[in-house]
């Protein structure tokens, strides 16, 4: 079963040269319909503005840095995402 990271994590993208922090999870840029599994800011400078949002998946993280804070109503939540995974598929 896919599970997300939880909010808070830091990772690193392949190829990237910093730090990132996970804020949103199944996410979409304004004007796509194109589902990520993430959204980040910039690590440690945190959310700067719109422009400086990155989107990504699951598969393009190299390294995990940090891990958020789980708890079990993150994992109700999670549960929640994966069933909408399963609708929009």
């Amino acid at each position: 079963m896919k599970r997300f990271h939880p909010i808070g994590t830091v990772v690193t993208l392949i190829d990237g040269t910093k730090p990132l922090m996970i804020y949103g999870r199944l996410q979409h840029r304004d004007g796509s319909e194109e589902i990520f599994d993430y959204v980040a800011c910039l690590y440690p400078e945190g959310h700067i503005d719109d422009d400086h949002n990155i989107f990504f998946y699951d598969k393009d993280v190299e390294h995990i840095l940090f891990v958020g804070y789980r708890t079990p109503d993150d994992e109700e939540y999670q549960a929640l995402m994966l069933e909408e995974l399963k609708n929009l598929q």
